[in-house]
């Protein structure tokens, strides 16, 4: 991915450690869930997911942490609502 076209995010230093294969994966799920409600984007990331598995493409929880901390560094007061409510779900699962 050109450097100029990379979101805000993905350009931060607390993702430079994340391999650009991971980070890409991240930015294409950010980017397709972006304006979805909370329903559409949970429906949106069980494919993604399981995509990510069966490409052996797994995260470690530092890389998860930096990159949910960079993604809300650089997010709207919108986009911050929908991010917590979306781990929030997501904790709850667990």
């Amino acid at each position: 991915m050109d450097e100029r076209k990379k979101p805000a995010w993905m350009q931060d230093d607390l993702v430079k450690d994340i391999p650009q294969n991971k980070l890409d994966f991240l930015g294409k799920m950010f980017a397709e869930g972006h304006g979805k409600s909370q329903k559409e984007m949970m429906a949106l990331l069980l494919p993604m997911m399981k995509k990510a598995r069966q490409e052996k493409l797994t995260f470690t929880q530092q890389e998860m942490n930096a990159a949910i901390a960079a993604i809300k560094k650089h997010s709207t007061e919108a986009e911050l609502e929908q991010i917590n409510k979306i781990l929030e779900k997501s904790r709850e699962k667990r």
